[in-house]
């Protein structure tokens, strides 16, 4: 399979800018998620490589064919892409069965009637539904019309496969299933697969990489881990997980430790330094702060040196089950925090480690 490439591309709409410098490459077989909220410019995004929306300048290729380039001549349509191209909604022919509607595709593309057969059998058999070719949609669940649908986008072995949120119509259980298949699906077959989603659960466990969208612009490439661990901006770590965002000013900096005063509240956080020059004293910074990664304690024992100790107070505590989630204030800061341990005092003890803390100075 082709690797695709996306390089500057900018897009507008009544004078309103949704895309702006967009750059990123899709290697060979790769499983690469564009990833942001409603309103970020993901499926324009999707769109344009479709070739259902034309950029206003920049350039689309997938392998050595050029889809887009700004030009007349070098601008390729729809139809002429071999794109595999899956909807949110499916958009399955009601009056046909499962087999004629995979067998669509094939008729536009003037494949033989022997040769649709054997490839509609052998999609079928991928996403084993084959029992249920004569079907019509409306006789299968949400999750098998997603699975015909994936089928459909697929059975003309095209060169890129475009999914557009395929999930977000089923319930959460069924879209935990459909995750684990929809993966083994793509390695399956190997195809490169560009998707596109708000859910950062679907992000994290389905990509090999992602693209984080924030206001038309991408914030940040990088493997899951890497989105997850090392956010280039605070929009990202906002974003990714749950993730504490403190305002605060850099006190003192040196090599390896930078001390921020946390507002007007009187306390501070030692963080360890990250390679950003612009960690000096005196200007204004962001820390951000995991829920998963504070501790707390009602002990008022001496912690381990080095560790950061702010105090707190409850002001609210959920109970989801597997953890226990604290809404707390520390000197008017309002923390979330999470832990398997129910603390039932109107104070507590936060303890954070200074590698645990994301420094983001100010521009």
């Amino acid at each position: 399979m082709p690797e695709l490439a996306v390089e500057n591309i900018t897009k507008s709409f009544n004078g309103n800018t949704v895309l702006e410098g967009i750059d990123f490459t899709v290697a060979d077989g790769e499983f690469f998620t564009l990833l942001g909220p409603s309103g970020c410019g993901k499926s324009t995004t999707l769109s344009c490589v479709a070739g259902l929306e034309d950029p206003d300048s920049g350039t689309i290729r997938v392998g050595d064919q050029v889809f887009f380039d700004g030009s007349p001549r070098g601008t390729v349509p729809p139809e002429g892409r071999n794109l595999g191209l899956v909807f949110q909604s499916y958009a399955l022919w009601p009056h046909m069965t499962i087999a004629d509607n995979l067998a669509l595709p094939l008729k536009l593309r003037k494949v033989p009637r022997d040769e649709q057969r054997r490839l509609i059998d052998d999609v079928l058999a991928k996403v084993d539904m084959t029992q249920l070719r004569d079907r019509y949609p409306h006789q299968l669940s949400g999750g098998q019309q997603q699975r015909v649908a994936l089928a459909r986008g697929i059975v003309y072995s095209p060169g890129v496969l475009l999914l557009d949120e395929p999930l977000s119509n089923l319930d959460a259980k069924m879209r935990d299933q459909a995750r684990l298949w929809l993966k083994d699906l793509q390695r399956e077959v190997g195809i490169t697969t560009v998707y596109v989603t708000h859910d950062q659960v679907e992000a994290m466990s389905l990509s090999d990489r992602i693209a984080v969208f924030m206001h038309g612009r991408l914030q940040q490439v990088g493997t899951p881990t890497e989105i997850y661990e090392t956010p280039a901006t605070p929009e990202v770590a906002g974003f990714i997980g749950r993730c504490n965002l403190l305002e605060g000013r850099i006190d003192t900096a040196d090599d390896q430790t930078v001390r921020v005063e946390l507002g007007s509240t009187g306390q501070h956080l030692y963080v360890r330094r990250t390679h950003d020059a612009r960690a000096a004293s005196g200007t204004g910074a962001t820390v951000g702060l995991r829920s998963e990664r504070i501790a707390l304690t009602e002990h008022a024992d001496a912690p381990a040196e080095g560790i950061n100790v702010l105090r707190a107070t409850i002001k609210q505590c959920s109970y989801t089950g597997a953890r226990f989630e604290y809404q707390l204030s520390i000197g008017g800061l309002d923390v979330h925090a999470e832990s398997a341990v129910r603390h039932t005092g109107e104070e507590i003890n936060v303890l954070i480690r200074p590698e645990d803390c994301l420094l983001y100075p100010a521009a």
